[in-house]
């Protein structure tokens, strides 16, 4: 059972930096790939980031490449998501997740992703 807890949210004017980090316990971590979605309110939950086990790949929703970029550290046992150039509509509560395989066609899915966070919340003013 791989628990996840995320930190490093709050709040931020637009065009800042947060960094979120989230660090998992009780499994095999370099084993798991890796994602990082959020939930505005109101909205369903969404794709944001996701990386594979190794590090050596990672994948972005549109509207935050180039912008955010998703990382990780095995021998720490952590998965980092660094926002930059941060926006109103990057308002939302993020969550960390892991997941045992994806593929290069479904790690944007909620599916294959087996354990989650509890979430952070980010709040990025105008």
């Amino acid at each position: 059972q791989v628990r996840l807890v995320e930190s490093g949210g709050g709040l931020e004017q637009a065009g800042g930096s947060l960094r979120l980090s989230c660090e998992a316990s009780g499994g095999i971590f370099s084993h798991y790939n890796a994602g990082w979605f959020r939930q505005a309110p109101g909205r369903e939950r969404e794709f944001v980031a996701a990386i594979i086990w190794s590090g050596g790949r990672s994948y972005y929703e549109d509207s935050v490449k180039g912008r955010f970029t998703i990382s990780r550290d095995n021998t720490k046992m952590t998965v980092d998501l660094q926002m930059n150039s941060l926006e109103p509509e990057d308002t939302a509560v993020y969550y960390c997740a892991a997941s045992e395989a994806f593929s290069g066609t479904n790690y944007a899915s909620e599916r294959p992703y087996n354990y989650w966070g509890q979430g952070t919340q980010v709040t990025v003013s105008s």
